[in-house]
């Protein structure tokens, strides 16, 4: 029975001159056209996100970049700070926080255990809220990812019900009647897995930067404890 339904779709597409998406879509049940239009909708804010992420993570990467190598190079942190104005480049941010609680720590008679994991701990935090940022938006992708084929599966569902049902009320068991329904069915699974598969991918991929790029603002916030603990020890 399964290779005589696929025969008819087959032959079906054949007399119309090819699958038509518009047609597939206009000629659907009212269900399955609004479940078509959320996922094509879920597939356009997908690539939309997609296209966001990689321009903005290659800008926060080279700003980085840039900011790292200078302020490194610079005889006083906190002066570098102040003139390059880079407040909004992550690592400005992760560097200010650490400068900040250094501020505070230095002036006065302070413990230097504790001003040492107050340091840190600001600038860790400081860690996680820039990766937060840049991750906000990759909670969609895995949604998406997960529940488009089930949303698309259910319109499918849908659409085989409704061409059994015109079966019954016809009263003709053809195949050739019932093939074009399946076909438009078939066409919301597609649509999901269309939705879904660039998801998935995405995020698996964005999540890895993501992750690496949390690990490189560590590496940078212990780089810069240790150089801020020294001077706290030498006052």
């Amino acid at each position: 029975m399964t290779l005589d339904l696929l025969a008819s779709t087959i032959n079906f597409a054949g007399e119309t001159g090819g699958l038509d998406p518009v047609k597939l879509f206009l000629d659907a049940d009212i269900v399955v056209q609004a479940i078509m239009a959320g996922l094509l909708l879920a597939s356009v804010w997908v690539w939309t996100i997609i296209v966001t992420f990689m321009l903005r993570m290659g800008s926060v990467q080279r700003r980085c970049d840039e900011y790292e190598e200078g302020f490194w190079e610079a005889q006083n942190f906190e002066t570098y700070q102040k003139e390059r104005k880079r407040g909004d480049v992550p690592m400005g941010k992760v560097a200010g926080a650490g400068l900040g609680e250094f501020r505070r720590n230095a002036t006065g008679r302070v413990d230097p255990e504790g001003a040492r994991q107050r340091i840190a701990l600001i600038m860790n935090s400081a860690v996680g809220e820039e990766a937060d940022k840049l991750s906000e938006r990759l909670n969609f992708l895995a949604t998406v990812g997960s529940v488009a084929p089930f949303v698309g599966l259910f319109g499918t569902v849908w659409g085989i019900m409704k061409s059994f049902f015109d079966i019954g009320a016809q009263q003709n068991s053809s195949l050739a009647v019932v093939a074009p329904g399946i076909s438009e069915a078939l066409f919301a699974t597609a649509i999901g897995l269309f939705a879904a598969i660039p998801a998935v991918i995405a995020y698996n991929r964005f999540s890895h930067r993501v992750n690496g790029f949390e690990a490189r603002l560590q590496r940078f916030a212990d780089h810069l404890h240790a150089a801020l603990t020294r001077q706290l020890e030498q006052h």
